[in-house]
């Protein structure tokens, strides 16, 4: 169920605690009473959030850049490797949600960063356009496009730094025109619309042949949210070629499966343009609504497809296509072309040219689960940069041991909330990192250390409510309303949700049998007047008077 269901649920709550009472008037304040406060970090100090993109500026005499480009969380430098990284695009330069981050082969001081995130998640932010810096990142320009609100990929001509073209995705939430294939002759000052489908379908990925600026593939992708769910693909869902610069464009058909294709994830080899690597979407929905094949991600007719003629034929070398709506990263390595890295919720390694896949690193490695980017260093197969849903990994061994990067702060917190003892402690639920607990201060003369944070949920962290009087009972709720109350004195945790059934979209009422839908981030609310009285807003308002223990709905379905 997605974002309307929740603010619905969160309205409903409002209602049932609060009459209607008369405020008293409002007291100005005086600016200067803040002038002291001043934010600081608390942590947890080990995390970081969903990775959206990488680019490495490489010039002779000078250090590499790396720039990380963050799904919820800006853009973030780094010229020692990620031992120092500098925050150099943020909401101060318009918007923190980024969709791509892209550096001018030709001039490592050209940068630019194509805003809204572009996984397709019931909490995907939106961008507001383009920007540009042509000072290595320290000033940014908008260069306009900011109906486009999601970008998925800026490939720069190699010759000629001003010629861009760029990958749009449109409106998640409704249609619109200003999708699909831009491209900028001069430096974006202007820009023309040369590939477009319909209002319903923009272009997820684009790629360019290495030998010839000239010949591009997009990927176009069919998408939308809704307040009940989430369709991708779509008659639009294609793949187009231009040998021309974008002038004309073939749509690309030969060994693809027929009908929709769904999202497509693209990449092309290096030292010979001929090469293209794509995964294909193309299966129906499973039952999560976001496609993908088969539950253990076998698809029918999708995979992983090779050409080796630009893209006139294609062949399907292996079924593998896990949730594409949130994955769809394909990669092959520069300097060996039977070499790929498929990313999904693992990240699996074939030699064979994509016939079967391995998975080096993962789990025993501590590689974070849920991959988005990937960087291959062009002159070290064996130097790879990873970008998944807990933050950066390097890796010196071609993804067999990986090293996370500990010292980047772009945790995405859902919410947060606080308790009343001295000094107080602040929870909250973490992007695909669950539920934390940290003190607001300590008598450590080092302050707060990454010891002193704690765990009290797992998987995706959303609502975490305090017991007012004992701050050792928390409430924690993964996605759908599954809410836990977790003891820390005990360690005991026990699941408390307002369901019956295995996960609540498919489980019963308690009161009358109708089926259950939780959000991804389902309102949860600890009664200030009583704390054994929980509130969690699902399609119907739930109340609970005995933590937890037993639920009835207070409310009619409120979706309907």
């Amino acid at each position: 169920m997605a974002r309307i269901a929740s603010l619905v649920g969160s309205l409903a709550l409002g209602a049932v605690l609060s009459a209607p009472r008369v405020l008293p008037a409002q007291k100005t304040l005086d600016p200067a009473a803040l002038k002291g406060l001043k934010w600081r970090s608390i942590g947890p100090a080990n995390h970081s959030g969903r990775i959206a993109d990488f680019a490495v500026a490489r010039a002779p005499g000078v250090p590499d850049a790396l720039y990380a480009a963050i799904s919820i969380g800006g853009v973030w430098k780094t010229t020692d490797w990620g031992a120092t990284w500098e925050p150099v695009f943020d909401s101060s330069n318009g918007m923190s949600s980024i969709g791509s981050v892209s550096v001018a082969p030709s001039n490592p001081n050209i940068v630019w960063v194509g805003t809204g995130e572009v996984d397709n998640r019931q909490s995907s932010y939106w961008g507001d356009g383009i920007y540009k810096s042509v000072d290595a990142g320290k000033t940014w320009k908008h260069m306009g496009l900011e109906e486009t609100q999601h970008i998925g990929r800026i490939i720069i001509d190699p010759t000629n730094p001003d010629i861009v073209y760029v990958a749009a995705l449109g409106h998640l939430w409704g249609a619109n025109p200003e999708r699909g294939v831009y491209k900028t002759t001069d430096g974006g000052k202007t820009w023309a619309k040369i590939l477009y489908v319909d209002d319903h379908t923009g272009a997820s990925t684009i790629i360019m042949d290495p030998q010839d600026p000239q010949t591009l593939i997009a990927a176009m992708y069919q998408r939308r949210r809704t307040a009940w769910g989430y369709n991708g693909g779509g008659p639009g869902s294609a793949m187009y070629r231009t040998n021309d610069g974008g002038r004309t464009w073939q749509k690309l058909t030969k060994g693809l499966p027929a009908g929709p294709l769904g999202r497509i994830g693209l990449d092309v080899y290096r030292r010979d343009g001929r090469i293209v690597y794509a995964v294909v979407e193309a299966d129906p929905p499973t039952g999560r609504g976001e496609g993908g094949g088969a539950a253990a991600g076998q698809g029918v007719k999708g995979g992983i497809f090779r050409s080796m003629d630009r893209g006139d034929s294609w062949e399907r070398v292996n079924t593998m296509n896990v949730r594409p709506s949130y994955f769809s990263l394909v990669r092959i390595d520069p300097n060996n072309p039977l070499r790929i890295y498929y990313g999904g919720s693992d990240f699996y390694t074939s030699t064979d040219g994509g016939r079967t896949f391995t998975d080096p690193g993962y789990g025993g490695q501590s590689l974070h689960p849920d991959q988005h980017a990937l960087w291959i260093d062009p002159d070290d197969s064996n130097h790879l940069v990873s970008g998944n849903d807990g933050g950066v990994f390097f890796s010196h061994s071609a993804g067999k041991t990986w090293k996370f990067v500990e010292n980047l702060p772009t945790a995405q917190f859902y919410d947060v909330s606080l308790d009343m003892r001295d000094p107080y402690h602040v929870c909250g639920g973490l992007q695909d990192n669950g539920s934390w607990c940290t003190p607001s201060a300590t008598k450590d003369i080092k302050g707060i250390s990454r010891g002193d944070a704690y765990l009290v949920g797992g998987g995706d962290g959303y609502f975490v409510q305090i017991h007012p009087t004992d701050p050792n009972i928390v409430y924690a709720e993964q996605g759908g309303a599954n809410v836990a109350r977790y003891n820390r004195a005990t360690g005991e945790v026990q699941t408390v949700k307002p369901s019956s059934g295995e996960r609540p979209s498919r489980s019963s009422d308690p009161e009358a049998g109708e089926s259950l839908r939780g959000n991804w981030d389902s309102p949860m609310l600890l009664s200030t007047h009583d704390p054994k009285v929980l509130y969690v807003g699902m399609n119907k308002l739930f109340k609970t008077t005995d933590e937890g223990r037993t639920w009835t709905a207070i409310s009619p379905d409120l979706t309907g």
